[in-house]
């Protein structure tokens, strides 16, 4: 099968997961990304198509997360008086999130015994799916395993961060936008605007803070633990 039938296949998929969620009322499970996954992955093995086949066709979705993401500036500009209002707790708040993401992830894979080439794939698993990959190439990780762990970090976070939240009695829309945000990149973001636009919007800043953040400062940090 060809890059470009992948390509439809994927596009169906998630249409199809997309309709799939909204017509369950949005529910955490039924998370378009998750959903759609499952036929994708499932079509590949009944046609044992390698990886690097399916992502000729993947390279077109990818060139639309630019443009995706700029698209963020627009909730932004029209929630840009919260944003530069809740300023330094935002900045505090993404940086301790970014902290114990990384953290988190070496701590207990160290502790589980994974090899220096896996903690080091494993660090930036709360960026976003480029960011990661690159992190993990410079620093000589495994960057389709960074990918892999970013986008079950996000699809997790999606399900289960505003579910814990509200357990929590955290009820801020703020807050909910900047642990989506931070923890669960562009797929807890897109949950995120699933609550509201302000919430989406505050999830966007957190998402893009932290990327700069990790992409500038955990390569040096992995370098500097693992040389």
């Amino acid at each position: 099968m060809s890059a470009l039938i992948w390509l439809a296949i994927t596009i169906v998929a998630y249409l199809g997961a997309l309709a799939f969620a909204r017509r369950v009322n949005g529910h955490p499970l039924a998370n378009p990304v998750l959903v759609a996954s499952v036929p994708v992955i499932l079509a590949m093995l009944a046609t044992d198509t390698p990886h690097a086949v399916y992502q000729e066709g993947g390279e077109w979705l990818l060139a639309l997360l630019g443009p995706a993401t700029v698209a963020l500036a627009i909730p932004l500009f029209r929630n840009w008086p919260k944003v530069r209002a809740a300023a330094g707790p935002l900045f505090l708040a993404i940086g301790a999130g970014s902290v114990t993401a990384v953290s988190t992830a070496l701590v207990t894979a160290w502790a589980l015994g994974a090899e220096t080439q896996t903690l080091l794939s494993l660090a930036p698993k709360s960026v976003t799916t480029p960011i990661a990959m690159g992190i993990a190439q410079t620093t000589h990780g495994l960057p389709l395993l960074a990918a892999a762990i970013v986008i079950v970090t996000g699809v997790i976070g999606a399900i289960i961060g505003p579910w814990l939240l509200n357990r929590l009695g955290i009820k801020d829309a703020q807050a909910h936008g900047v642990a989506l945000g931070t923890a669960a990149h562009g797929i807890g973001t897109a949950r995120a605007f699933q609550e509201s636009e302000e919430t989406g919007t505050f999830s966007g800043v957190a998402m893009g803070v932290n990327g700069i953040a990790t992409a500038l400062l955990l390569p040096w940090l992995l370098i500097w633990l693992f040389a």
